[in-house]
């Protein structure tokens, strides 16, 4: 008996270490398949967790699954284990590691939605970065049960800045000093000034708005959006009447040829930066049922922004992640300009969305 055992132990040893060698093998194959260097993928978690919101190990969630049933299980298994990160590595080195702003680097484009993953109907237009077929009737159609209580009730709107040192081009005049390239804790300068910019905006529309200036990115990017997301519930819990967030950012966008892209067009002779609504999902694998909701929002304050000024709205941006958008009916993630635009060119698309988004506002407001 005893030798019996013996061979059994050396039995599931072998079916172990075998079991190893292929879920080591496909991983290897699947970075190989996804263009990616295979080392890459045995770095620590610290080395790759930065943020984009909440999805059940993204990056290798998405690259493994449907590989072997051996792989997905694995990663299903660490879905439920691990902490969700934040954001998928590519896109926070993309931001982490921009280089300096010049004028010989920056190229105007106004940003319209043609190519591949672009879905257009009915005059909008959106950029379907998750594996989900959108049919845009259909949530048009299905709408949102957003509705606001009167503002003399309580905030109805709160301001956020994940990425509150995120700041713009510079043009000899800004005396700011930067904490990193297209960063600084300047709020005079960064996208908090921007976010001032729309409270403003809304106020002067009647609307109720909570604006919070505080860093979740400084001094450490990583886990900006835990960061946020705390801060966001413990708003709602002293203020149950705010059915919006906007968390406001500015966008990144670099060319394979190092090309900073600003997005721009004129409105009544003004340059003005374009606004990109973003949208998350569960397509990664987290509880958000009804994302949908929020898609239908982004349309309609998209159609107003290019019904009031066609042009203004970039294409929605459908991601995996929820980007805390599941604390809400009305969350959103707002991109206004990028790193290559300047700060009044900014500052002036910022004021149009605001006055867009305002009269979406108020058309779903209650009347007691």
């Amino acid at each position: 008996m005893k030798k019996r055992g013996t061979a059994g132990g050396v039995g599931r040893f072998l079916r172990r270490c075998t079991a190893g060698v292929l879920a080591l093998l496909g991983l290897w194959m699947a970075a190989g398949t996804a263009g990616l260097s295979p080392p890459g993928l045995f770095r620590p978690a610290a080395a790759v967790q930065i943020e984009e919101g909440d999805e059940p190990v993204p990056f290798l969630q998405r690259l493994l699954l449907g590989e072997s049933a051996l792989l997905a299980q694995w990663a299903a298994d660490a879905g439920r284990e691990a902490k969700p990160e934040e954001t998928s590595p590519e896109e926070a080195d993309e931001e982490q590691n921009l280089e300096a702003v010049t004028p010989d680097k920056v190229e105007e484009r106004t940003i319209s939605g043609s190519g591949a993953g672009y879905v257009n109907g009915g005059g909008i237009s959106l950029f379907n970065r998750t594996e989900k077929t959108v049919d845009l009737a259909a949530v048009a159609a299905a709408g949102t049960s957003l509705s606001f209580r009167p503002a003399d009730q309580g905030p109805q709107v709160l301001i956020i800045h994940t990425h509150g040192t995120e700041s713009f081009a510079r043009d000899g005049t800004e005396p700011y000093t930067e904490t990193g390239t297209a960063h600084t804790t300047d709020s005079s300068y960064n996208i908090i000034r921007v976010g001032d910019e729309i409270a403003r905006i809304f106020e002067e529309q009647g609307i109720s708005v909570l604006h919070d200036t505080e860093f979740y990115d400084y001094p450490s990017y990583n886990g900006a959006y835990d960061r946020s997301r705390a801060a966001i519930e413990g708003y709602l819990a002293q203020y149950p009447t705010i059915q919006m967030v906007l968390d406001v950012h500015r966008d990144a966008l670099v060319g394979s040829d190092g090309t900073i892209y600003k997005p721009v067009l004129q409105v009544d002779g003004v340059k003005t930066a374009q606004v990109m609504l973003l949208v998350g999902t569960d397509d990664a694998g987290a509880s958000f049922p009804d994302w949908t909701e929020h898609l239908a929002l982004a349309m309609e304050i998209q159609e107003q922004m290019n019904a009031l000024w066609p042009g203004l709205a970039r294409p929605i941006t459908l991601r995996t992640a929820r980007f805390n958008q599941q604390l809400t009916k009305g969350s959103l993630l707002v991109e206004v300009g990028s790193h290559g635009n300047t700060l009044e060119e900014v500052l002036a698309g910022a004021r149009l969305f605001a006055r867009a988004a305002g009269q979406v506002i108020r058309s779903h407001q209650t009347t007691g």
